[in-house]
């Protein structure tokens, strides 16, 4: 089912999942799928596969092709060291096992390869050249605290417009950790004139180790009593996780209340948190 489709449906809260390539290959394949299996009994009504960071895609369309037989699934795509011949093959690959969303990133600089290809510098473009060539609906990602190298909220979204226009129908937002940020957000993009679904992402803490990976990839503040929490749980990681579940429900009760009906959860390949949370509030 289509992007368009599935979110213009008045049934409910939609959840939808997003997992990695495990790092250890084919080998890895088991333990996700196994996580999956698990979570498909909440239902999603998709599942997002990510693409390798820097240009590396550690993706296989083994994996790609497992997933997609039993999930609604939305692989990634992204513009760094992608041509345009790449990005054809691809599409011509997905739309052959019946896959019909895919969702379309700029991809992080890599810092490792030496000749990359520049045919499409921003995401915008890759939007626009996906939809001219395949019949799949297109997603974008949207940044409620604006993109790490936007020098402003306002360019972004002006930048994220730009995207829709290309033919984008959904946004799935970075994760964030207050809520006020995403419903500024939200008004912002209604504002610019975008009226497509905006997708909130949730991501269960595990550690304190990962909360400074992403604040340090990306602008994502931390409210002064949840760091208190990070911190005081910093060495215990049964608490950090129990924590990290009561956090993430909270925002989802908050986020629920205040209209919201569909969200993206950063599943960080592991099925447990996400399932507490869901078992709350489905």
């Amino acid at each position: 089912m289509k992007l368009n489709e599935i979110y213009a449906k008045e049934d409910g809260l939609k959840i939808s999942f997003e997992v990695f390539p495990p790092k250890d290959g084919e080998a890895g394949h088991p333990a996700l799928l196994s996580e999956l299996e698990f979570l498909k009994n909440y239902k999603p009504v998709l599942v997002s596969l990510t693409w390798g960071a820097g240009g590396n895609n550690n993706n296989s369309f083994e994996l790609i092709k497992l997933i997609n037989e039993k999930f609604n699934l939305m692989p990634h795509f992204t513009c760094v060291c992608s041509s345009k011949e790449t990005v054809e093959n691809h599409l011509e690959c997905i739309e052959h096992l019946g896959i019909e969303n895919i969702l379309a990133l700029r991809g992080d600089e890599p810092k490792d390869i030496d000749v990359c290809h520049t045919d499409f510098r921003y995401a915008n473009e890759l939007v626009a050249f996906i939809r001219g060539r395949a019949a799949l609906s297109v997603a974008v990602a949207g940044y409620p605290e604006g993109h790490i190298e936007a020098p402003d909220i306002k360019t972004d979204i002006i930048n994220l417009k730009k995207k829709i226009d290309a033919g984008a129908e959904v946004i799935y937002t970075q994760l964030f950790f207050d809520n006020d940020k995403f419903f500024k957000y939200r008004e912002l993009v209604a504002n610019a004139g975008i009226n497509v679904p905006v997708i909130p992402g949730i991501m269960p803490v595990l550690s304190m180790k990962q909360v400074k990976k992403m604040t340090s990839m990306a602008k994502i503040s931390i409210p002064a009593e949840m760091m208190k929490n990070l911190e005081k749980f910093e060495n215990s990681p049964d608490d950090m996780k129990n924590f990290g579940i009561e956090f993430a429900l909270s925002q989802c009760s908050n986020l629920i209340s205040n209209g919201v009906d569909a969200m993206h959860f950063y599943t960080l390949n592991k099925s447990y948190s996400v399932s507490k949370i869901l078992d709350s509030i489905l």
